[in-house]
């Protein structure tokens, strides 16, 4: 069985399914739907699943705690394949089934990363859909499954013969090459970037903003904009950048209203693709970047957006690193401030020429809680979206730092802003944004106590602990008043010691507190027994 360390770019999604539990972790699936030419037999269908199963490793693939966690590639099987049919003979539905198939977490290290399901009418498929495991795909990956499929069943529904390239490279050559000298240096060039951006950023960039949640947990809304969609291309044309740049320049423009901060600091994405010999290798590739921009001086718009871009430069050019280093050094740059650094915002802008609007007017709307979402540690997060007629505009934020009202006036103040610069004479300064958004001031930043720092933790707590955290680093002795990271732990490794807790009966702990920069014996105040099942609830063999 071949095996390998965990590419960069899986670093980040390994953490991020780690650190939301089980029920919610749905969230980092990903569901591709095809339409099935006709003339194509169910069999036929399972054939071709399973020759691109057998073409691409990543794909028969499971992953493994450790101790160093790892990815193993099975040899090649026939895909299992779920079949549901849309006739109503008392049977799940499709949509039921999709809706399982997709919720249910995947298992990780017995699984692999893809399931598949056929819908057929009368016996002959209909549509093809496959739910992912987001550690195994990324956009260009999920491009190119779209294409070898498509290719694959045209052909066969035509009775033609098709010559699909060959395979040069797997993720365990990409995963080898990531363990050399060369990428060493190229990673420390990248991490000296980020630690120079980090230790300019504040600590909470909400701390203004942050206090008790009020209704909901976080909220979630989008807005949907057909002239945002022309108006930033022209403002990009006179500017001289992608419009993702302007969309940006607005939302920092908001941040730093919104925040009072001078330094507006997220997380944007990058597909990693050229910066490394081995931009073909089907794999979850991409990772954040920080983006720091400074505000200082209070500029126009034109400058703002200069700033942006060349931020927007210089993160690219230092994004490609484990990103599980990257959160070592800000927990260490914690423990050096006294406090947690947040990066608690990610921005992502997503071209879909294919999806339309059709409407002519903004449109605002609430959208359901968004539950999943909530257990990934962060602030907020902005997808903006381009279509073919129009930019739509989502923001989930937490209810800590933003209110109801809040989000609605940042997501029309970021269309008001960018409306704002179609005219080519306007200038507006971050100050004078405020008219499009009408935020009311953030409150003096007051440092808030971690609640795992208050009483006295119980000593067996600290024990477990420790414990869990020598035995995942072979480590021989452990200071409880060291963070998880000065103690000599891995961020890689802190889900084998959540399940190492598991297993000792201790829970309450996640990956992100872990991660922080609260000392050990702090963060064992939040630890818990688990609760036991009773024995006379548990049902015998013979029942």
């Amino acid at each position: 069985m071949k095996s390998a360390s965990l590419c960069w770019g899986q670093r980040y999604m390994w953490l991020r399914v780690h650190q939301l539990p089980p029920e919610h972790q749905h969230e980092t699936h990903v569901v591709l739907r095809f339409r099935v030419p006709d003339g194509l037999t169910t069999a036929r269908c399972r054939a071709l699943l399973t020759h691109l199963t057998r073409r691409h490793e990543v794909l028969r693939t499971t992953y493994h705690l450790g101790p160093e966690p790892e990815q193993r590639v099975d040899p090649p099987r026939a895909l299992p394949v779920t079949e549901v049919s849309t006739e109503r003979d008392g049977t799940a539905t499709p949509a039921d089934v999709i809706d399982e198939l997709t919720r249910r977490p995947f298992d990780l290290a017995g699984e692999w990363p893809i399931r598949a399901c056929l819908i057929t009418t009368g016996g002959a498929p209909k549509q093809c859909v496959l739910v992912l495991n987001h550690l195994a795909v990324d956009v260009w990956t999920l491009g190119e499954i779209k294409r070898e499929l498509r290719t694959q069943s045209a052909a066969s529904a035509a009775r033609r013969q098709v010559a699909l390239a060959p395979v040069r490279h797997q993720p365990s050559d990409l995963a080898r090459h990531e363990a050399s000298a060369d990428a060493a240096i190229v990673a420390a060039r990248a991490m000296a970037h980020w630690q120079e951006e980090v230790a300019r950023l504040p600590l909470d960039p909400f701390a203004g903003r942050r206090g008790p949640a009020e209704g909901p947990v976080a909220r979630h809304a989008t807005l949907i904009s057909p002239a945002l969609l022309a108006a930033g291309q022209r403002i990009a044309g006179r500017h001289g950048v992608w419009p993702s740049l302007v969309h940006l320049a607005a939302y920092t423009a908001m941040m730093a209203l919104y925040t009072g901060q001078e330094s507006v600091g997220f997380l944007s994405f990058v597909s990693n693709r050229q910066t490394h010999p081995y931009p073909d290798v089907m794999t979850c590739m991409f990772s954040p970047m920080l983006v720091r921009v400074d505000c200082s001086g209070d500029p126009g718009f034109g400058e703002l957006l200069r700033r942006v871009s060349e931020s927007f430069g210089r993160a690219g050019e230092h994004a490609y690193v484990p990103y599980d280093k990257v959160v070592e050094m800000v927990s260490r740059e914690g423990s050096a401030r006294g406090g947690e650094v947040r990066l608690g915002s990610e921005v992502n802008f997503i071209k879909q020429r294919t999806k339309e609007y059709g409407g002519r007017r903004s449109a605002f709307t609430w959208n359901p809680e968004p539950e999943s979402w909530a257990h990934c540690g962060l602030d907020t997060y902005l997808r903006v979206d381009q279509w073919c007629d129009a930019v739509s505009l989502s923001l989930h934020a937490m209810s800590s730092v933003m209110d109801a009202a809040s989000v609605e006036r940042f997501l029309r103040g970021l269309e008001a802003l960018v409306l704002a610069h179609d005219d080519p004479a306007a200038d507006l300064r971050i100050s004078e944004a405020a008219g499009q958004a009408a935020f009311a001031p953030p409150r003096p930043a007051v440092r808030s106590r971690d609640a795992a720092a208050t009483g006295e933790p119980p000593p067996a707590a600290v024990q477990a602990l420790a414990e869990a955290v020598r035995d995942a680093h072979g480590l021989a002795h452990i200071d409880p008043s060291h963070s998880y990271t000065l103690a000599g732990g891995q961020a890689l490794r802190i889900p084998q010691v959540l399940a190492d807790l598991g297993r000792r009966g201790w829970e309450g702990l996640s990956l992100q507190q872990l991660a922080g920069p609260a000392p050990l014996a702090a963060l064992a105040g939040r630890l818990a027994a688990r609760r036991r099942t009773p024995s006379s609830q548990i049902p015998s063999n013979s029942e």
